[in-house]
Order: C-alpha cells, then structure tokens, then sequence
C-alpha cells in the first residue's frame, strides 16, 4: 500500500485570490473565515463562513469555503447538508462528492450511493471501487461485489489491498472459510502486516473452530505477551477456549470506515517521512473525518485524526478527539498519552500533568507513562519529582537500549539543577555510552564542565564536536562562543556568537553573551546595545537580569571585580 497517493484536486477546494462576488455584509466574515481557513483553525472558519451564508445564504463560492471548515471541525452533519445545497446550485465538488456517497453509506443507503458513482460522483480515485464494492455488499448482492473488489485488485499497487477488504467483506456475511482462504494466501505476510489485519485473521480462525491456529498466528506475529493491548486482549479469550466472534466488521458501513482508514493510515505515514510522495495533511483530515463518522468508535481513527490536528495546530480539536476514544477501550494509554501531549502544546500545563500522574497510578508498569511524566514535570521545572518519575522509567525498562539514552539525559539535566552533580555526571556519561554522537549531551555535559571549571579539555572536544554535528543550533553555537570566552580568547569568542546571534537573535541569554564578548574586545557602546536587548527579551531569573542591569550601570570590568574573577576569565551564572 506504499505505493497509494491520493490525488490532491479532488479533496481541496479552490479558494481564489479575488474570492467570490460577495452580498452586503457578508464580506467580513468571509474574509475572516478565509484568514481562520489559511491558519487551520476550522471551528472559527465554519462560524465566520456560517455567518457570511446567513446574509448571502446562495453563494457557492462561502458554500465551499464552509464545506471544508465543517469538516475540519468534525461536524459532517453540517457538511452534508452543504454538499446537498451545492448539488442543488449545480456545483460540481470533490468534497461535497465525498461527504455525500459517506453520508449515504452511514445512513444505509447503499443502493442509491451506487446509483450516485454511476452518475460520477467521487469519493477520491483511491477509493471509488473499494467504495462500490462494498456498497454492493450493502445492497445485498454479494456475487458483484466479489467482481468488483477483483477488478481492484488488478490496479497496481492495490491487490493485496484489494483482496485484504474482500476477505473482510466475505467474513461479515459469515464466509469464514473463504475469508480465510485469502488471507493464508500467497499474500498472506503482507496481510499481516498491521494489528487489525491480525485481529480479523485471528477473529475468523475462532469462527472456524480453530483457536489454536489463531493463538499460533497470533504468537509468531507479536510473541505470547503482546505489548498491544487489543492483541492481548484477544490472545487472552482464545488461550480460555472462547469462540471469539467476528467483530472487526459489523456492517458494509464499517468496511468502508476500514477503507478510509486504511489509506488515511498511508497517507499519513508518508506525510511524516523525508521523500517526495507525501500525503497532505487535508487529505489525510478528510478520510480519517470520514472514517469516524461511519464508525465513531475505531479508535485507530481517531488517533490518525487527533495527531493530524496536532500537526495543525488545531490542539483544542484534538484533544476533542482524544476524549472521545473509549476508555475502556485498548487505545486509550495512546490516547491519553497523546492528550498530555496536545495539552501541553495548547499551554494547559496542569492539566497535562494531571492526565499523567493519573494515568501512571492507573499504568503503574508503563515505562513510557513514566517518561511522559517525567518530561512535563522538568518542563514545569519540578526537577526532583522529574527525576524520580525518569528513575521510574529507567528502572521498569531495566537494561537500556541505544534509544533510551534520552532518558539518562533528561535525568541529568534534573539532577544538574538540583545541584546533585554527583549523580548528573554519571547519567550524562551514560547516555554518551549507549549514543556517543548526541550533541544535545555532548553541549551540556561540555559547557557544565566549563562552568564547574573542571575537564576543560574534555569540555572543549565536546562542544566542538556537537557544533561540527550541528553547525546551525543557535544553543551549541552560543556554548562554543561561551567557551572561548571563558577560555580568554576573547576575538575568537567573538566570531562565534555573532554566529550565536544570527541563528537565536531573540534569545536573553545568547544577547548577554554577545554583550559581554563584546565590551571585552572594546566594542562597549554595542555591548551595552546587546545587554539592552537581552533584558528586552525577559531573561530567566531575575538574577540574571540586576546582573545586566548592573553591567548596563557601572560595565563588565566592575561587576567582574566586585565577583573577584579577573576579566580573562569571567565567572558568571549565565546559562550556555
């Protein structure tokens, strides 16, 4: 399924630069409603386009524009009764195409979304005779369908697909043995490649009074104790002697919602990779939308949707998402997982925290709760209950991989604040063990050396070896100017952070820095210019900001004399 690539045109709906010939008053809003659209923020769109519909209720032109925002927003109710007012305006769209055929298929309708193909509507060239064949297993004629996922199957790139939705298909009409017959077929690896593939196989297997196949094929595929819950789960009820029935597809309407998630699924696999076939982010919006409104309850779904509103920056729409999954449900460690995370994007701190701290008394064995929690309590700068929760982490995961080096890392750093650098060193050197070439590791554990006055050559190959791993981050470049610095050599120093002030213009600490290099090789008017800027822009402590303004006041030399450190050789609280 690598291979599949959705055709961009259909889906995305041309807003023009002139945009549509507007009535009186419904210019404002619509404006207001394209700048919500270009930001993704869908919920503010679909209420300023509903607004300019209201005083130009016939424009096709807002029709479109408030298509796209309703179901972006998740109200495909709404949206469908769009598309129906567009056919009725004679506008041809490939969103209200796609919005109509689903809303069609949820509602049972199969027979009149047959007849809506074979008029040309389209829900996306990737899915259309997916869509027709299991709109023919919804209007009962089983033997077309058959025809119809075969003719899939000979496209390239989509015969496994294809044949994958036709064993689904003969299963949800109680054709086990020729369900099976697919799926132990030539294809049969490539089948079983994802979880639901696996949960189908395993549930037909059952069907067919052949549980002890279904625990092997379960076992070879994730081993006797699956991480996955819902594996699990299933493995459990099997290894009992439960006849576990055929649930993964209830009706013509949950093939669909598979199919929709499947190349939504694709789609946003390759939107996360490096080469050139990307899915776009709408794309990827509009079927897993679909999907979850032919079937509110895949949850699989539901994580693809949220993540891609996350990756919009839409977080308050998908923390939606996340609520919704079942918390009974073998998604939802994921799901509040990835709540946490859209909370802390969306700055509601204490509520990440406390979704954390609740889900690991609930997941007390989880070393990525741990983790999790762990991150959000050191950005809150609660170093000592951060640590403990890595300790956590660390001690449930037993012996590290190369991977898990992060963890060392983020732990030192919590115990370097805490001022216990008797365990920050061991853990920064242990993360340096399991991944010697990290920058972030070799620039902290370097520059603390620096500020501890201790290992300086060590120090010095540190952080040149981050700065050549990472000639263009601003922290490291800012740590390497710091260095020479601190070392004396003040024009080389130089160089170096207005290399720093380049990539992090805006940074207090980087501004000080500069200031402080500056008044040493006798630039002092643009020295007392940099510390001006770095208390603009708010530094870290207050500390740190009556230093600036006691340099701004009676200049470097003096403030370094009152700290009794020489001027080759400053010894200051700043941060690298």
């Amino acid at each position: 399924m690598t291979s599949l690539r959705l055709t961009t045109a259909l889906l995305s709906l041309t807003l023009t630069a002139a945009g549509p010939a507007l009535a009186d008053g419904a210019a404002g809003p619509y404006l207001a409603g394209r700048v919500a659209s270009i930001n993704s923020d869908y919920r503010a769109a679909a209420d300023y386009f509903t607004r300019a519909l209201v005083a130009d209720p016939a424009n096709d032109g807002i029709m479109a524009s408030a298509l796209l925002a309703e179901v972006g927003a998740g109200d495909f109710d709404k949206a469908r009764a769009i598309a129906a007012a567009l056919e009725q305006a004679g506008q041809k769209n490939g969103l209200a195409d796609l919005v109509t055929l689903v809303g069609l298929a949820r509602d049972g309708k199969f027979p009149e979304a047959l007849e809506a193909l074979d008029k040309g509507r389209s829900a996306g060239p990737l899915v259309d005779g997916l869509f027709r064949a299991w709109s023919l297993v919804g209007a009962g004629r089983m033997a077309e369908a058959g025809k119809a996922f075969d003719a899939v199957a000979k496209q390239k790139g989509l015969g496994t697909f294809a044949a994958y939705q036709k064993a689904l298909a003969l299963a949800s009409v109680g054709d086990f043995g020729g369900a099976d017959a697919i799926l132990s077929g030539k294809d049969a690896e490539s089948m079983r490649a994802s979880r639901r593939s696996l949960l189908a196989h395993a549930e037909i297997l059952s069907q067919l009074e052949r549980d002890k196949d279904a625990l092997a094929l379960l076992d070879e595929a994730a081993g006797p104790a699956p991480d996955d819950q819902a594996l699990a789960d299933l493995r459990k009820r099997l290894a009992a002697g439960e006849t576990v029935p055929f649930t993964l597809i209830r009706s013509p309407a949950d093939g669909l919602a598979e199919v929709f998630l499947a190349v939504g699924s694709v789609l946003a696999d390759a939107s996360n990779g490096n080469g050139q076939d990307r899915g776009p982010p709408l794309d990827v919006l509009m079927f897993a939308r679909a999907a979850t409104y032919l079937r509110p309850d895949l949850s699989e779904a539901q994580l693809i949707l949220a993540a891609n509103l996350e990756s919009q920056k839409q977080h308050d729409l998908a923390i939606a998402v996340y609520n919704q999954i079942d918390p009974a449900g073998p998604d939802h460690l994921a799901a509040e997982l990835g709540r946490a995370d859209a909370l802390v994007a969306a700055g509601q701190i204490d509520a990440a925290t406390a979704v954390l701290q609740d889900l690991a008394k609930a997941e007390p064995k989880r070393a990525d709760v741990w983790a999790s929690l762990g991150d959000i309590e050191r950005r809150n700068q609660r170093f000592a209950e951060a640590a403990q929760a890595y300790t956590k982490a660390l001690d449930l995961i037993g012996t590290p991989t190369a991977n898990q080096w992060v963890l060392f890392y983020a732990r030192g750093i919590c115990f370097e604040r805490l001022k216990q650098w008797d365990k920050a060193e061991p853990d920064f050197r242990k993360a340096l063990a399991l991944s010697p070439d990290q920058p972030a590791v070799l620039n902290y554990l370097g520059y603390s050396f620096l500020e501890r006055k201790t290992n300086l050559d060590e120090a010095m190959v540190m952080i040149e070896k981050a700065a050549k791993a990472e000639p263009d981050d601003g922290a490291i470049a800012d740590s390497l100017g710091w260095a020479l610095y601190r070392m004396g050599k003040f024009p080389e120093a130089e160089a170096q952070m207005e290399k720093a002030i380049a990539l992090m213009p805006n940074d207090p600490v980087v501004n000080d820095h500069l200031g402080d290099v500056y008044w040493m090789v006798g630039r002092k008017q643009e020295a007392r210019f940099e510390w001006k800027r770095a208390l603009s822009f708010k530094p870290d402590s207050e500390e740190d900001a009556k230093r600036i303004r006691r340099k701004l006041e009676v200049g470097l030399d003096a403030v370094l004399k009152g700290e009794g450190a020489p001027a080759t050789a400053a010894n200051t609280n700043d941060n690298g």
